[in-house]
């Protein structure tokens, strides 16, 4: 069973000034990526605002990545990650979704936010991760990000949906709750031949390796991605000091990201490093001149412009 791990960014969508994903950019961003270190790309996260295609370019962008890497690998050895955000409201659309990654194909997981705007019970959360596992033979992970949700994966749920479902095979915690996440760890030990957690928390990568987490789904290696690696593949050969002072250069690039409405901090700083990827749709605004200053500043400190 596939195991996430490393240092996976949930790639950003380009799109040109028309607001059409621009595909040529997005294969680049991730050859950009790739090269730099990171071990795996997630089209369609929060950061790769999911929420704003159509399937049409859903299936082509997935089909952009895939390509833009394939025969690459990663500085284990092994062939660059792929996990395809699966995200929407109902259990169907979901399911639907999933259904067009499958046709893709190339994918090792899919990721599944918890529903938006409606607020479940962990019953009914239990349910609709239960209801997607089974409807796919594809890896599952879950994806806790409570702060945009308002909706919760309890510790208590996930380790029910670990046990009970063998292609769950993961959670990414972007709660920013070290607890939770720790929690998440103890709950499912039994199952952690096939269950991993993830973080999802830049600012807290350093710390969940040592908790036990087997990587990051971390947003701003795509503005630094040689600076998070750094963390994952310096923890990894036992150099904890040169881990850590990876995650101290990063955190202010990650506070920065309070900044505007996300990602558009994370745009933002590719525009700055000279990487065209176009700005966030509407309504997501640009960030002021002075946020713009601020964010430079902060790229320059990092030695990233």
């Amino acid at each position: 069973m596939y195991k996430p791990y490393g240092i996976i960014p949930p790639i950003i969508t380009p799109f040109d000034e028309n607001g059409r994903i621009d595909y040529p950019a997005l294969a680049k961003m991730a050859v950009h990526l790739v090269d730099n270190g990171v071990h795996g790309l997630f089209p369609f996260g929060t950061t790769g605002e999911f929420y704003a295609v159509s399937d049409e370019e859903y299936v082509k962008a997935l089909e952009t990545v895939r390509d833009a890497v394939a025969g690459k690998t990663n500085r284990y050895g092994k062939p660059i990650q792929l996990i395809a955000g699966c995200s929407h409201i109902t259990t169907r659309e979901v399911v639907r979704l999933i259904k067009l990654v499958e046709g893709v194909g190339g994918y090792d997981a899919v990721s599944v936010l918890t529903p938006m705007f409606v607020s479940q019970t962990q019953d009914e959360l239990y349910a609709y991760y239960k209801t997607i596992a089974d409807s796919t033979t594809m890896p599952v992970i879950m994806y806790n990000n409570l702060p945009k949700t308002n909706v919760t994966i309890t510790p208590a749920t996930a380790a029910r949906l670990a046990k009970d479902c063998g292609n769950i095979i993961g959670v990414k915690d972007s709660t920013g709750d070290m607890t939770n996440t720790g929690e998440y760890l103890r709950l499912t030990m039994e199952e952690r031949d096939h269950f991993n957690v993830m973080m999802g928390r830049d600012t807290l990568i350093y710390a969940a390796l040592h908790y036990g987490c087997s990587g990051a789904v971390a947003s701003c290696a795509n503005v630094a991605p040689r600076v998070v690696a750094d963390i994952y593949d310096k923890f990894m050969d036992g150099d904890w000091k040169g881990a850590l002072e990876a995650q101290y250069r990063l955190a202010p690039l990650r506070i920065a990201c309070g900044m505007g409405t996300f990602p558009e901090v994370i745009k933002e700083g590719l525009v700055l490093q000279g990487i065209p990827v176009g700005k966030c749709l509407e309504p997501i605004a640009e960030l002021r001149p002075d946020e713009k200053e601020k964010l430079r500043q902060v790229l320059v400190d990092m030695n990233l412009i």
